[in-house]
């Protein structure tokens, strides 16, 4: 293979070095423009391939700007073309967007449902149209339910009717579906998660409703029957309802703790318990209040209140009179006729005596207000306890040493909380809470002594041992400096015997010069030839040197002898 490459190479310039300079260029030219075409193909061939996930553009941008920050919470990444159509970055992730979009009702109210399962298929006839077209929609909708993070697998079922003439005779689309969650995943409990299901199902089939869908999973329980789930509806509210109770609770007690602790310091609050009944009913509240009607309001500025009040005002008003005297015979005609005397007459037939009757009829206008009010929730009662420690003290001695019982332990005294303390932190309590006696809200302050046993023991051992560390160090300063003290004093008396002993054969040194001259001075005046040894020579050459500049430069030799003796 290398030589053939090597032959080939060798071809290549034997032909380079015939070829004038046009075919020179040409072939440049040529070679350069299958590069750009290479690299250009490898550039194209690797650009990401986006899909759509709604494939008609959305116009309103509300709309789009919520399905783009629903999409970003999914933490996809989401292109939005010139021609605001959503693309994400493959197929699968376009179906399981889909499925949220549907789920959570953010398609726009302008968008086809079918161009979301848009197809294009190619066919003969009309019947394979039908069919294929019914396979692909299956088939489409099967991918949007597996793309749900909560479903492993799922098998769709949708039966078209055939059409008949008539509507009433037009049986309705059905749908069965089959789900297998994925471990862990709370899909058959979620009534959320099994509405978005239905919801794909019916923008996915025309005609198609609640009542003619069945989803099940992979035991057979169905899943979209939610009038049996009423109960777990209940428990679900129920737990939302303590939940909220909770948190309400958690607000109180981080309240009132947060309150007494700056007061007392958290050391001395630890315990603060706090119930809540709260009434989670809906009450619907209907009052009717009457009051006087104002015929002359309060003039501004008047020290005094002169309005006028009434408490109705005469709307209508009627009187009748009914007079009667005699014997009180009706006749009523012909015998074997009904009469005409009216019923209440027909009472005093035959009767003697007078009768007087006034009937007064009178409407009053009264002010009147009707008020509606819905209440939920309400809290029906309030209790909090809480426990103070008092104040713990060290005892100590007239030295200022704290006092140390028998068994090692430092003894202490304890202070409890005074009553008007304990009744202001109540009344601090009750304020921060609302405290409503009506209720029967309850709220304690108690005054009862922590068990501090541990927190003793620890202070009792950090106390001695940091009075042991302090003996210790007392200890170690003192032998420190008795060390010094004694160097000092060695050092001291050595310079002392030093210097003794310097003095004393300096002087022994000036007797020996001093006899040496006397003698030298005995030898010449007898007229003796005294012989001098050469180191007595040098060493009377050297004395006078020292001398002479003794006498030239004072200043320096006095520096020097400074000198020596800080040496020394």
């Amino acid at each position: 293979m290398n030589e053939f490459l090597k032959k080939m190479f060798i071809r290549i310039a034997e032909l380079w070095d015939k070829w004038p300079m046009v075919q020179r260029i040409i072939f440049v030219a040529i070679v350069a423009a299958v590069a750009g075409g290479v690299i250009a193909l490898f550039r194209v061939s690797s650009m990401p391939t986006l899909a759509p996930v709604i494939d008609a553009p959305i116009r309103d941008e509300a709309a789009l700007d919520r399905i783009v920050l629903r999409l970003n919470q999914e933490e996809v990444k989401v292109t939005v073309g010139a021609d605001n159509l959503v693309q994400v970055a493959d197929e699968a992730t376009a179906r399981r967007m889909r499925a949220i979009l549907i789920r959570e009702d953010l398609i726009p109210s302008g968008i086809d449902p079918w161009a979301i399962f848009d197809r294009e298929r190619w066919t003969i006839t009309d019947y394979e149209r039908n069919i294929n077209f019914r396979r692909a929609q299956t088939q489409m909708i099967t991918d949007h339910i597996k793309a749900i993070d909560d479903v492993d697998d799922a098998n769709v079922t949708i039966v078209w009717p055939e059409r008949e003439l008539f509507r009433s005779d037009q049986n309705p689309v059905t749908t069965s579906v089959i789900i297998i969650p994925k471990p862990g995943s709370d899909i058959s409990e979620n009534r959320k998660k099994i509405e978005g299901i239905q919801k794909i199902l019916k923008f996915a089939v025309e005609g198609l409703v609640d009542d003619n869908i069945v989803i099940t999973n992979q035991s057979g329980i169905v899943l979209n029957d939610f009038s049996g789930m009423a109960a777990m509806d209940r428990l679900s509210l129920i737990e939302r309802e303590n939940r909220f109770i909770q948190i309400m609770e958690t607000k109180y007690r981080a309240l009132v703790l947060a309150s007494l602790q700056s007061t007392f310091s958290a050391d001395r609050v630890r315990d603060l318990n706090i119930k809540i009944d709260m009434d989670m009913s809906r009450k619907a509240i209907d009052t009717e209040e009457f009051f006087p009607i104002t015929i002359k309001p309060r003039t501004p500025g008047l020290a005094y209140d002169d309005s006028q009040l009434v408490e109705s005002i005469t709307r209508s008003k009627s009187t009748s009179d009914t007079k009667w005297e005699g014997t009180g015979y009706n006749p009523e005609g012909p015998a074997g006729v009904e009469g005409q005397t009216p019923p209440a007459f027909k009472d005093m037939s035959n009767l003697y005596g007078r009768m007087t009757q006034e009937t007064n009829t009178q409407n009053d206008e009264i002010n009147r207000k009707v008020t509606q009010e819905e209440r939920s929730p309400q809290i029906d009662r309030v209790t909090v306890s809480v426990n103070i420690d008092g104040k713990w003290k060290w005892k100590y001695d007239e030295k200022g040493n704290p006092l140390v019982l028998p068994d090692g332990s430092i003894e202490r005294e304890y202070t409890e909380i005074p009553p008007d303390q304990l009744r202001a932190a109540q009344s601090l309590i009750q304020n921060a809470i609302g405290y409503n006696s009506g209720r029967g809200d309850s709220v304690t302050v108690q005054n009862i002594q922590f068990d501090r046993t541990s927190q003793f023991k620890e202070e009792d051992a950090a106390y001695f041992r940091k009075k042991q560390i302090q003996t210790t160090v007392i200890v170690f300063l003192s032998g420190l400096t008795l060390l010094l003290i004694a160097f000092i004093i060695f050092r001291m008396i050595s310079r002392e015997m030093e210097r003794r002993k310097r003095l004393a054969e300096e002087e022994r040194a000036r007797r020996e010069q001093a006899l040496r001259e006397s003698a030298i001075a005995e030898a010449e005046q007898g007229g003796v030839d005294v012989s001098i040894s050469v180191e007595e020579r040098t060493r009377m050459e050297l004395m006078e040197t020292v001398l002479n500049m003794a006498r030239e430069h004072p200043d320096d030799c006095a520096q020097l002898i400074r000198t020596w003796l800080l040496e020394d």
